[in-house]
Parts: C-alpha cells; sequence; structure tokens
C-alpha cells in the first residue's frame, strides 16, 4: 500500500535547488508533527509525479535527508521517517534542532497534582472470553436481540425518505425526542416536553456541550471526589477551573462546596457547573440523599450555577427504594439531565440525550450544530422503533432479572472468601460495585492486579479515581454485568487466591 501524498509546494523561479526545496520542505513538515517518526514517505517515483519533477531530484533529496537522520531506508519497507528524527539538522548551520515533543499529553493539569489526570484506564481484554474481566462499563452484549434491533433497523430503512437520509434536525429525530421524552416520564419521574429534549452522540458529548455553552475563562466547573477520569478531562480542557469536592455515605457534600473553591483561591460566585451522579455515584455508588438534593438545588439557585445529572445507570435498580431523577424536583431551570442508551443497550450505538432548562435549548443546539451537526438520522428511527414497539422495556426487563442475578452472585462469592473482610458499597443500582479489601495485609492495590492477572483475572484498582483522600486499603471497581454466574464465582475465588498467595 502506498504513503499518501506530501504538501510540498516548490518555487521553480527561486535560486534554491528543488532537492533541497524538498529537503528543506519534508524536515519541517517532520518538526510539525505532521510526519511523525515510523511514517512512511512516498516513493521516489511516486514523488517525482506528483511534483513534475525528475525523479533524480527526489532521489537525492532522499539521500540527503538519510544523512541528516530524518529519514532510513529498509529493503521490504520502504523510506520512513527515522525513529529519532527528534534530532534533525536544520537546512542553514547543519546544527541539531530539538523537535516539540509530539506524543499525546493528558490535558492541562487544573490543579496543580498530576492526580486529576490518573488513572488511564486500560482497555478491556481480547476478545470475550479470553480473561476473566471485571472491567466496569460493560453491558451484558451477549443478552443483546440482535434480531429484534435489526428488524428496527430495517423497518427504519424501509421508510427513510430523502429527508432521513439527508443532514436531519441538529436536535435529533421528532420520533426518538418523543420516545426519551415518555420514557424519563416514566421511568424518572421527569415530565419535559419533546422540545426540551435534544439527542447527542453519547453522554460525552452532551457533557462537551454544555460546558462550552456555560464556562468562561475564569469560571469554575466543581466535580465529585471520587469520579470519572473521562469527565475530569472533559471539564479540565475547558478554560475553567476544576475544583474537586469530597462524597461521603451520603453523596456530594454540597456544604463543602463553598469551602474546596475558596481553598484554591477562587471565587464560589464563579461556579458555572456542578457536576453530580445522583442516582449512583461513581464509582462509589452511593445515591444522593434527600436532604442533599434539597441543598444542592438550593445553593445552585443562590449562586446560578447549573447542574449537570448524570444519570448513567439510570434503567438499572435493585433496591426497592428508587429515587426520581434531581431534574424531577422543583429546581428552578437550574438541573440540566443527561443520559444514554450505551449501558442499556449496547456502547457502539453512541446516542444519548440531554433534557434542557428551556433557556439553554438554543445555545446548546448552536454549539452541536457546529460540532458535528446531526446524530445519525436511520438509526434514531430505529431507536424509536425499538422503543415504541415495546422491546426497549422487555429488553431492560430482561436485563433488570439478569443484572440481579450476577450481582447476587458476586456479592456472595466475595463474602464467602472474603467474610468480615471485605467492605462493599454500590450494590444498590448500577452495573458495578466498589470493593475493599480490608485484610489485605499490607497488599498493595498494585500488587494485586499484578497477581490476579497472572490468574487470568482482571481488576481495577479504584484510588485513582480520587484527587483527594484515596481509600486507605485495596479498593477496586468490579463489573459483573458482562461476566455469566459461573465465571463470577471463579474469578472471586482467584482473585481471593491471589489476595492471600504468599
Amino acid at each position: 500500500m502506498g504513503s499518501s501524498a506530501l504538501l510540498i509546494v516548490l518555487e521553480r523561479g527561486s535560486g534554491v535547488p528543488l532537492q533541497q526545496q524538498v529537503c528543506d520542505q519534508v524536515t519541517a513538515l517532520v518538526r510539525a508533527g505532521q510526519l511523525r517518526p515510523g511514517d512512511g514517505v512516498p516513493a521516489s517515483r511516486e514523488l517525482a509525479a506528483q511534483l513534475d519533477v525528475s525523479r533524480t531530484v527526489i532521489t537525492r533529496a532522499y539521500e540527503l535527508l538519510r544523512a541528516r537522520g530524518v529519514l532510513t531506508a529498509r529493503r521490504g519497507s520502504g523510506t520512513r521517517v527515522a525513529a529519532r528524527a527528534d534530532q534533525v539538522a536544520d537546512g542553514a548551520g547543519g546544527k541539531p534542532v530539538a523537535l516539540p515533543v509530539l506524543a499525546p499529553q493528558p490535558p492541562r493539569d487544573t490543579d496543580g497534582t498530576d492526580a486529576l489526570w490518573q488513572p488511564w484506564e486500560p482497555p478491556p481484554a481480547g476478545r470475550a472470553g479470553t480473561a476473566l474481566d471485571f472491567r466496569h462499563g460493560t453491558p451484558a452484549l451477549a443478552a443483546f436481540p440482535v434480531a429484534r434491533w435489526r428488524q428496527s433497523l430495517h423497518d427504519a430503512y424501509g421508510r427513510a425518505d430523502v429527508d432521513a437520509l439527508g443532514y436531519g434536525p441538529a436536535e435529533g429525530a421528532p420520533a426518538l425526542r418523543r420516545e426519551i421524552a415518555a420514557l424519563v416520564r416514566r421511568s424518572r419521574a421527569l415530565d419535559a416536553s419533546p422540545d426540551r429534549v435534544v439527542v447527542t452522540g453519547g453522554a460525552t458529548q452532551a457533557l462537551d456541550i454544555l460546558v462550552r455553552a456555560l464556562v468562561a475563562p475564569g469560571d469554575v466547573v466543581v466535580i465529585e471526589d471520587p469520579s470519572h477520569t473521562v469527565l475530569r478531562q472533559v471539564f479540565g480542557c475547558s478554560a475553567a477551573s476544576v475544583v474537586p469536592v469530597p462524597v461521603d455515605g451520603e453523596g456530594l457534600r454540597v456544604a463543602d462546596i463553598d469551602g474546596c473553591v475558596r481553598a484554591r483561591g477562587l471565587d464560589p460566585g464563579r461556579v458555572k457547573l456542578v457536576y453530580v451522579t445522583p442516582s449512583h455515584q461513581f464509582p462509589t455508588g452511593v445515591i444522593l440523599s434527600e436532604g442533599r438534593r434539597r441543598a444542592l438545588l438550593a445553593w445552585a439557585y443562590a449562586h446560578g450555577a447549573t447542574v449537570l445529572e448524570d444519570d448513567y445507570h439510570n434503567e438499572f435498580t435493585f433496591s426497592a427504594e428508587r429515587l426520581p431523577a434531581l431534574a424531577a424536583e422543583r429546581h428552578r431551570d437550574t438541573v440540566v439531565y443527561v443520559g444514554s442508551f450505551s449501558k442499556t443497550l449496547f456502547p457502539a450505538l453512541r446516542i444519548g440525550y440531554a433534557v434542557l432548562p428551556a433557556h439553554l435549548v438554543r445555545p446548546f443546539l448552536g454549539i452541536k450544530w457546529i460540532t458535528d451537526r446531526l446524530t445519525p438520522t436511520v438509526a434514531q428511527e430505529a431507536l424509536a422503533d425499538f422503543i415504541a414497539t415495546g422491546a426497549y422495556a422487555r429488553h431492560i426487563s430482561r436485563m433488570t432479572r439478569l443484572y440481579r442475578q450476577r450481582r447476587g452472585r458476586l456479592l456472595e462469592a466475595l463474602y464467602e472468601h472474603f467474610g468480615a473482610e471485605v467492605r462493599i458499597s454500590g450494590e444498590a443500582a448500577g452495573l458495578h460495585v466498589l470493593v475493599s479489601l480490608l485484610g489485605a495485609c499490607g497488599v498493595s492495590e498494585e500488587e494485586i492486579v499484578r497477581r490476579a492477572a497472572a490468574r487470568g483475572v482482571r481488576i481495577y484498582p479504584a484510588s485513582g479515581y480520587f484527587v483527594q483522600g484515596p481509600p486507605a486499603e485495596p479498593t477496586f471497581l468490579m463489573g459483573y454485568a458482562a461476566l455469566s454466574v459461573a465465571r463470577i464465582t471463579e474469578g472471586v475465588a482467584l482473585l481471593a487466591a491471589a489476595v492471600r498467595e504468599g
């Protein structure tokens, strides 16, 4: 497979030889990061044809670039940018010129410590079934009714007209917005008209748009501590200061917001956004108490701030008590509700939504139109059909039974093997629990992860989700949705053996 063309423009009337121009421009492309170590460059014949010069011009330019250490040539692999092209000779004096570091970097640090950006989460284990992987956030994809979803897709394409195949409305397909409005009214007691529902490319896009719409340089975003690294990075990419506020057994410590903001030399009056996961706090799993809910809404109204309610596990609750969405309260237009179908259906669907106060709809849509214009229309029509025909409700009912069974087996197995030496939180809802091993006898999280991996078990440390005050004991986020009861049993037994090893 050939390399793509290079962006080189030759000035034939200048006094600089063509081969030198080629050499200088390739060097500039490397310095700018448009060509990176290991990238292939076009064969001399191809580049000569592209630039309409003799092949000799290109071969001489490549020879000079190899001499400078910019390119390497090996039989069978063509000519490529050198692995050590971070030091290349300049075009004048021949002295090395250091190139900028081009490796991907985390967003800027907003609070003076690296903790805000940790951990970089590992990818899932390769193919399903190759490891006992307790990764969180992965639903039971093997139980998804693919044939029924395929029927909804087939019907949506069968009905598709010119409008459906073109650019649809930025706010989303009307049919899906109506179904979402009905869905959150039934399941979350959130009564909102469809014109306040905007369909997004997953929940993360909704978070990103809200930051762009609400936050200006010098403003403050409050997040829960602990919290998910992805949202820290979304908020940290803005010009705002990100301030973590601790979570306890009742959820976000609302009374601590002002003190935490002031402790960083900032003004609580500049808080524009407060991010919460009230129905199943990530990662602790605690539920925001009624007292804290009222306090948070009062605080937000008094400070002119917006509360961003991320209801990421909104459909899966296993306790008798099920609180309505925070946005269902009388919040005086201070709450934005964000949901997603990634956990209830499948992540690759990439459909989420935001339920907005009326005054935020137009600013939100303006940014969405600029950033991606629309979420794929036919997929939205298929999802609307899937919900309207009852297939979605049946799927949620089946999954709730399945997850309750798997959750129960995980809790039983943990208590069987660890007894009083285990503390579990977050079991009332969601698809993961937070597990602290009280009797690990000084063994670190990292060591337990290593020992478990050696036995074919993947578990995920929780300490990196805490900006301040990580757990004193080894603590792990254990997802169970994608594992069968038998594999959960096996995995916990192997984890117990790893903890007690040596």
